[in-house]
């Protein structure tokens, strides 16, 4: 027992033994717990240190700004190559810092803030040095073209690339200040236009003026000022315009030649010609020199991520357009097609500012020669189509400004057709003794030659063709109208000869879009002369004719053809006697009245006297063969037959015409 009670004893000492072992290796548990936490933080410390550290260096990187660009920024010297190099180098340096990727918070520090605040002073110093320096270069150079006013006697309008060259190094500076300084920015662009407009509004109007001069000194029938004078108003209401197809030809106003015109189109294709490399090296130059091809990312002043202030849409990565060089960005926010009608626009106004006297000036250049003679509107038409139509920049300012003309021409050539097309509707009938050929079927000839010459191989030919299928009805419509009005000449001789006219010009003229009217006039001119020698030359054998007319009423009673002569009223005696009335002399004679009739009636230019004389022949061998063609059957064996025969019908005719 007494053993037992030592290892209880011994057992219960072990186990207060490993009780503090246990609570020993607890205690140092507790430690290495507490150990392993600030290991924890420390290593966690350590990573935010290194971050900050580096958040911090990536912050001061962005946001230092060499001393050797302070200097730049401070003192710039734009005037030298090297100098404009360094400040260029400068600004853009400053302008990186200040659009730096820096964290939202990041930008409360005041450190920050503070640098952003000299970053401003450096950004409005350099601004202002460039803008005072950029502003007397551009007025310089204003001034210096506006002292060389030589007047040159070729028609060349002059170019301004010398000024682009002189201004091209200093492109970059002009970007900078787009992005950082848009006031600046802004009213260098105004001084740029105020500048540059007066000389080339200087070089247009003598460019155009020179052209209305190389015109107007050649022109044989009028030589007064092409901008109107009272004369030239006076004129103008005492007599019709040029080339009116209504008037009679003694009445229009003055005119021009053919030479004319072909000049006026010639001087017109070079004014053109001279305008397009012109606005288009403009155009060219100040998208570049400007950076018009950009869109402003913001509508504040400076281009900055600096400022403490909310994302919004007005600070998202920069716009370019698919030509800019650089730049980049998000722009899905932008469809690319309103990307590219903002710069449109854009581009569109500072050409107006600069060329803002290009449209009116050519407009006034047109008109004053459409003034003299309305069919230079036919020529300016076609020319502007040509120009409009082949340009390689739909878009640019001169293919706007060509189209917006074009616009304007095209009005006063449909105004002109309509002018002629009220001309013929009001036409006066010729107060002659014979009516002949009316005058705008007269002047049609005229008016559709010369369109022909001018609309020949033009894409506005079309346009021609429908003012012709309008002018050819109204001029049908209008020698029905007219016919019925000449006191003197039958109303089918009227249409006769004025349909004839009209058939031998659309057959001359050849134009695809006429046939249908050609064969009209040929059917209108054939109707009326049918209806004119029936009319005219009637039934010379009248007698016979009333003699055969009754003979045919018994035959439709049922008296046989055969038994006609046993009638006393249809015997041969009666007949003999009929034809005794009408022997070869006489009717001779009659034909000669008739002929001298109708010579009264025709007039002499269309050349239709042989032709309605040829018609009325056959209209009498055709009576004739009817009236033989009765006695044969209805008098067979009797040996009756009239005093003449065919051979003797042609002989009358032939010696009739002969002898007139």
């Amino acid at each position: 027992m007494e053993h037992i009670d030592k290892a209880i004893a011994e057992a219960d000492s072990f186990e207060k033994r490993l009780d503090s072992y246990e609570e020993i290796l607890g205690h140092v548990k507790e430690t290495m717990e507490k150990i392993g936490g600030k290991n924890a933080m420390i290593e966690i410390a350590n990573n935010n240190n290194i971050k900050l550290m580096k958040e911090l260096n990536k912050v001061i990187s962005q946001l230092d700004l060499p001393h050797i660009h302070q200097q730049a920024l401070d003192e710039p010297d734009l005037k030298t190559v090297g100098g404009r190099k360094a400040a260029i180098a400068a600004a853009q340096s400053l302008q990186q810092a200040m659009n730096s990727d820096i964290d939202p918070t990041l930008l409360r520090l005041e450190a920050v803030q503070d640098q952003r605040k000299r970053f401003e002073k450096w950004k409005a110093k350099f601004s202002g040095i460039v803008s005072r320096f950029m502003n007397n270069l551009f007025i310089h150079l204003g001034n210096e073209m506006g002292d060389n006013t030589t007047m040159s006697t070729e028609l060349v309008l002059p170019n301004h690339l010398s000024v682009h060259r002189e201004l091209t190094p200093y492109t970059e500076l002009m970007h900078w200040a787009k992005a950082m300084d848009r006031k600046t920015y802004d009213g260098l662009t105004r001084v740029y236009t105020t500048s540059l407009s007066k000389i080339y509004e200087r070089d247009i109007r003598n460019f155009f003026s020179l052209a209305k001069l190389q015109i107007s000194e050649k022109l044989r029938t009028s030589r007064e000022d092409l901008d109107t004078s009272a004369s030239s108003k006076k004129s103008a209401i005492s007599a019709a315009p040029y080339g009116t197809l209504g008037v009679n030809r003694d009445q229009w106003g003055p005119g021009v030649e053919n030479a004319d015109r072909e000049r006026f189109d010639s001087v017109l294709e070079k004014v053109l010609a001279e305008l397009e490399p012109v606005a288009l090296q403009e155009q060219m130059f100040c998208i570049n020199f400007f950076q018009m091809d950009v869109i402003s990312p913001t509508s504040k002043n400076t281009q900055t991520t600096l400022e403490v202030l909310e994302k919004s849409t007005d600070s998202v990565s920069l716009l370019t357009s698919p030509t800019s060089a650089g730049g980049g960005g998000d722009a899905s926010g932008f469809p690319q097609k309103k990307i590219d009608r903002q710069i449109n626009e854009e581009v569109r106004k500072l050409m107006i500012a600069l060329f803002g006297c290009l449209e009116p000036e050519l407009v006034s250049f047109i008109q004053s020669f459409e003034r003299i003679d309305s069919f230079y509107s036919l020529y300016v038409l076609v020319r502007l189509t040509q120009h409009v139509m082949s340009a390689q920049d739909t878009h640019s300012f001169l293919s706007m400004t060509f189209a917006s003309a074009l616009v304007q021409v095209k009005r006063n050539f449909d105004r002109f057709m309509q002018q002629q097309l009220l001309s013929i509707k009001e036409a006066k009938v010729p107060k002659r003794s014979k009516c002949g050929i009316l005058p705008y079927v007269e002047n049609f000839e005229y008016f559709a030659q010369t369109s022909e010459g001018i609309f020949r191989k033009s894409d506005r030919r079309t346009d021609m063709e429908k003012w012709y299928l309008q002018l050819v009805n109204s001029i049908f419509e209008s020698i029905s109208v007219h016919a019925q009005e000449h006191p003197k000449t039958p109303s089918q001789v009227v249409r006769m000869e004025n349909y004839h006219h009209m058939y031998s010009l659309l057959a001359q003229l050849k134009v695809p879009g006429l046939d249908a009217m050609k064969k009209e006039a040929k059917m209108r001119y054939t109707d009326a002369l049918k209806v004119y020698v029936i009319q005219y030359f009637g039934r010379p054998l009248e007698k016979l004719n009333l003699f055969f007319e009754g003979v045919q009423q018994k035959v439709a009673q049922g008296v046989k053809e055969t038994e006609i002569s046993y009638q006393m009223v249809f015997s041969k005696q009666e007949l003999r006697k009929v034809i005794s009335q009408y022997p070869a002399r006489e009717v001779k004679k009659g034909l000669e009245n008739l002929y001298k009739k109708v010579e009264k009636h025709l007039c002499e230019e269309e050349n239709l006297l042989q032709v309605v004389w040829h018609a009325m022949q056959e209209e009498f061998i055709a009576q004739y063969n009817f009236l033989e063609e009765r006695i044969q059957k209805c008098y067979a064996g009797a040996m009756i037959t009239l005093e003449f025969n065919i051979q003797d019908i042609l002989n009358f005719f032939s010696d009739i015409a002969r002898s007139h």
